[in-house]
């Protein structure tokens, strides 16, 4: 028996193609839809959900493709979801906090555009599509499938700008790989909380820490505490930051905000380590909620999948450092 694939095509380079300049930019007609593949063991119901840049997804536009899937529950052995690669990950990982259906869910695009020599975006198709109709992909979240490597959304990040190997999994390493004829597993995914979300509303900014924060730009304190629902802060090392910022963002906490902190560093774990001013320990104490293995963007959708779920107090920093 075929298995039934629903295909939901969003735009990004995958979809686009260059010009005789290199200049690259999106097609009317999606070139995907022209592929020509051998796919005797598969159906395909192939929509075009959406034609855009990946910067310019929002979560309004994760929410949609959430509410679509969710409304096919039922009718499809498993989903494979082309996207730019600027914010796949977010989207991926914004699913992967979803009450989708427990089938494969997989997202894939590409690095270089449709016509490009060497573009990798039919490949990538195609191992997306492998995946998503093996029944061993099922019970392991939503996946990422690039370059014949198939990553966890929670984990999984583009570290290169160019590089067709952009996807990596800090700290934990793929979930599995596809081969010629088969796809190996190497672990299964982690349970995680589900949400099932109407709308997702919220103002949540991400800074970065550095070196001297606070003496003499104050950026924390130009925050309005009435304008922003939550922070994330990229904090240093382990967990730290400068003790003018550790005070802004003190003073932030006190009119009500919630401050979600992660580590800027691309491996490892953030964690209270430190108790000097500043250190991990005193902003743990002061109320700052520590995301130990999320990058900035994915806690930022975290809290605001948290803020919009009505989670609180207690209820909100046991998600949070969960």
């Amino acid at each position: 028996m075929k298995k039934k694939i629903l295909v939901l095509h969003t735009g990004g380079t995958i979809s686009m193609s260059a010009d005789n300049d290199g200049k690259v930019s999106q097609n009317a007609d999606n070139p995907m839809n022209h592929v020509g593949l051998d796919l005797d063991n598969l159906e395909l119901t192939v929509l075009d959900f959406l034609n855009i840049p990946s910067p310019h997804i929002t979560p309004y536009h994760m929410l949609d493709i959430y509410k679509k899937i969710k409304e096919t529950a039922g009718q499809y052995d498993g989903v494979v979801i082309t996207h730019g690669t600027d914010t796949l990950e977010e989207t991926a990982y914004f699913l992967d906090t979803m009450a989708v259906p427990e089938i494969p869910i997989v997202l894939t695009g590409a690095m270089r555009s449709s016509n490009e020599l060497g573009s990798d975006g039919v490949y990538n198709y195609l191992s997306a599509l492998r995946v998503a109709s093996d029944d061993k992909a099922a019970d392991k979240g939503i996946l990422v499938v690039m370059n014949d490597e198939i990553h966890a959304a929670k984990y999984v990040t583009k570290t290169h700008t160019t590089n067709v190997a952009t996807f990596h999994t800090p700290t934990h390493g793929p979930l599995g790989i596809i081969m010629k004829h088969d796809i190996l597993w190497f672990k299964t995914a982690e349970p995680r909380v589900r949400f099932n979300l109407e709308q997702i509303t919220g103002t949540v900014p991400i800074i970065k820490a550095y070196a001297g924060m606070g003496i003499g730009d104050g950026i924390i304190s130009l925050l309005d505490p009435e304008k922003i629902d939550g922070v994330v802060i990229e904090a240093l090392g382990a967990g730290n930051l400068p003790p003018l910022a550790a005070r802004e963002i003190t003073k932030l906490m006190e009119k009500g905000v919630p401050v979600v902190l992660v580590s800027r560093c691309f491996n490892g774990i953030a964690e209270p380590v430190y108790a000097y001013e500043g250190g991990g320990v005193k902003l743990q104490e002061a109320g700052v909620m520590f995301v130990k293995e999320l990058n900035a963007p994915k806690a930022r959708l975290k809290l605001l999948i948290a803020l919009s779920a009505g989670l609180k107090g207690q209820e909100l920093k046991n998600y949070i450092e969960g």
